[in-house]
């Protein structure tokens, strides 16, 4: 079943002439004079891995600035090369590369026509993929979890949709988030810059793309990279977290003045994947404003973005954006946002019996020996202190705390009434006041 996941992704067939790369002409020609010129490159094979398109392509377009006189043949080369023509930039194909990086200094992959993107988005969308509870299960299987929580999970995930998560802090709802993620498995392919316009969007990044191969130089690698378009990255659904930082000019074009190019937004760059808002309420904008930006894409699966000159236009949206929260819903959105949130899923703390499944499983991991007249202790006489309100974080907690101890007093790792004492008092903060 997993074989099934993981190949089930339809990959960009690569372009065969160049009116298949459906771009401006003498952008096409522009960024192939501009990658010779700043990389020094004169084989047809190394400029053709450098800007990502077929060698018959590649040819076609060094040809084409030939006939312009902005290229020039130097000769056959020797036999090592594969007794390829070289090629070079002649003083007006020198001169049009400088005016060319003058007005973006944009060089290397050919873009991808966004109306390309737009059909692989639709091959590869997070929508199509179907989760099964063992494939959740096994993703989650650090975490104890009650089987309702699953019975929610899972249909949320599969509708590819958006999830509001919610409850009190320390219950592993980022945990959750990463599971869900880990749960998917399969791999998307990832443009490294897409076209509007004339202008060029860079879109793969290696911190949030994990790209699922490493490009071995050997003649069957090279046979099966050349199965898809190379102007793409084959990576793993992306994930994109952001927390308390998270501002709405994050969620626009980045335009940078310097080599006038622009980078993709965070929602883009996680298309086909999650885009997880945590800690949602602790940002400087209030949450609805956050919200009230996504309602457009979370219900039309399309997201509008504005270039610099002002002009707007639409990218796809196929994104499972997963809100996370510690706060109760009702406090910080108001009706109409909440109804366009699809799931709403609570995270609560662990029932007694979760929670020593949790702490014994967690001791059991660190090495820490459980011992029965500590747990008593811990569920007789500490708990009820906090009205009996049990978290997913407060057994690592614990135990952590007894190992720090039991290392600085130089005695073996063990428990008791007296060591989980000293651990509980650093995990809760004694109401006092204190005096100036």
């Amino acid at each position: 079943m997993n074989m099934q996941v993981s190949t089930g992704v339809q990959p960009p067939p690569p372009p065969s002439s160049i009116e298949d790369m459906q771009l401006p002409v003498v952008m096409m020609r522009d960024i192939l004079l501009k990658t010779m010129f700043r990389k020094n490159l004169d084989l047809v094979t190394e400029v053709a891995a450098a800007i990502c398109l077929p060698r018959a392509v590649t040819q076609e377009l060094i040809d084409m600035a030939r006939v312009q006189k902005l290229l020039e043949a130097t000769g056959t080369l020797s036999a090592n090369a594969g007794a390829e023509m070289g090629y070079q930039l002649t003083d007006a194909g020198k001169s049009r590369a400088l005016d060319a990086l003058s007005q973006s200094e944009y060089f290397g992959a050919m873009p991808v026509p966004l109306a390309v993107y737009r059909e692989q988005v639709k091959r590869q969308s997070i929508r199509n993929i179907q989760i099964t509870r063992d494939q959740l299960t096994n993703a989650m299987g650090h975490l104890i979890l009650p089987n309702s929580l699953l019975d929610h999970l899972g249909p949320a995930v599969s509708a590819g949709r958006s999830i509001l998560m919610y409850g009190p802090p320390g219950n592993g709802k980022s945990s959750i988030s990463n599971g869900i993620r880990d749960a998917m498995g399969d791999r998307i392919y990832v443009p490294r810059a897409i076209e509007y316009s004339g202008q060029v969007i860079t879109v793969y990044d290696p911190i949030v793309h994990s790209s699922a191969e490493v490009e071995v130089d050997d003649p069957n690698s090279l046979r099966r990279r050349r199965t898809f378009d190379t102007r793409y990255v084959r990576c793993e659904r992306p994930t994109v977290i952001t927390g308390g930082e998270l501002s709405l000019s994050m969620l626009d074009l980045v335009y940078n003045p310097t080599a006038r190019t622009y980078q993709a937004p965070l929602q883009l760059k996680s298309t086909g994947g999650i885009f997880i808002v945590d800690d949602l309420g602790r940002q400087a904008e209030p949450p609805q404003s956050l919200v009230n930006r996504w309602i457009v894409p979370l219900e039309e699966s399309k997201d509008i973005l504005a270039l610099q000159s002002g002009e707007k236009f639409e990218v796809p949206f196929d994104t499972l954006v997963i809100f996370s929260t510690n706060f109760h819903p009702n406090e910080i959105f108001d009706k109409a946002a909440l109804r366009r949130i699809f799931y709403k899923i609570k995270i609560d703390g662990p029932c007694q019996q979760d929670f020593l499944k949790i702490f014994a499983m967690v001791a059991r991991k660190k090495g820490m020996p459980l011992d029965e007249a500590a747990l008593i202790h811990l569920i007789k006489e500490k708990y009820p202190t906090i009205d009996n309100v049990y978290a997913n974080y407060q057994p690592v907690f614990l135990i952590d705390q007894m190992i720090s101890i039991c290392e600085f007093e130089g005695i073996p790792y063990q428990m008791s009434p007296d060591l989980l004492d000293r651990a509980w008092a650093n995990m809760f903060v004694k109401e006092e006041e204190i005096i100036h």
